[in-house]
């Protein structure tokens, strides 16, 4: 993928780099650390971001094969400029014992199956429900904000052995989950590099 940077972004990350050394930090996961706490301004982030470099690698490798990516609200579609994204929150209803954020989670599931890259930055309901599917996924980026419900959402995908980007606190939003999988998206792959 050819990305043309524009000289804002390049200070900007001149300047996030000199607040913070990323240099010791494997290639993707350096990747998604300084988006998400560039998209964020917040520096705190690269504490408390969790990440394993192999399941970003097999989820970048699964990103640029064309694997489906499913988001759980539209702010995340909207930061997710290059890529396609599936969103049936529109279609979603709720019911007892059912959030209309976990019933488009099942609806998105039902039309893109095992093997998508699953971006949830807003509801921890919709985290929790894919939790209980037989997803399969590539990769879950599990950044859903909040006071209620956010942080053990989080805690149950660290839990669940998927294969996940998630952070500790009660931090995230759309934003950021949008950044992380923008980090994959723009990596280059090994046929990109010189």
């Amino acid at each position: 993928m050819n990305r043309v940077v524009h000289p804002i972004e390049e200070e900007s990350y001149r300047r996030m780099r000199a607040r913070l050394d990323t240099s010791h930090l494997p290639p993707l996961t350096r990747a998604v650390v300084e988006r998400v706490v560039h998209s964020a301004a917040d520096l705190e982030y690269a504490a408390d971001l969790v990440t394993d470099e192999a399941d970003l690698a097999a989820a970048h490798a699964a990103l640029h094969a064309g694997a489906p990516v499913v988001v759980d609200v539209a702010m995340v579609a909207a930061g997710i400029t290059r890529r396609e994204t599936v969103c049936r929150l529109p279609d979603a209803g709720s019911a007892a014992g059912l959030t209309r954020s976990a019933h488009a989670v099942r609806l998105a599931y039902e039309q893109v199956g095992p093997g998508a890259l699953w971006v949830i930055g807003n509801a921890p309901t919709a985290l929790e429900e894919l939790l209980t599917l037989d997803a399969a996924p590539a990769l879950v980026i599990g950044l859903p904000v909040g006071f209620v419900g956010a942080v053990e959402s989080k805690a149950a995908l660290r839990a669940s052995g998927l294969p996940a980007v998630s952070n500790v606190s009660e931090k995230g939003g759309s934003a950021v989950a949008a950044a992380a999988l923008n980090a994959l998206l723009y990596h280059p792959t090994s046929e990109e590099t010189p």
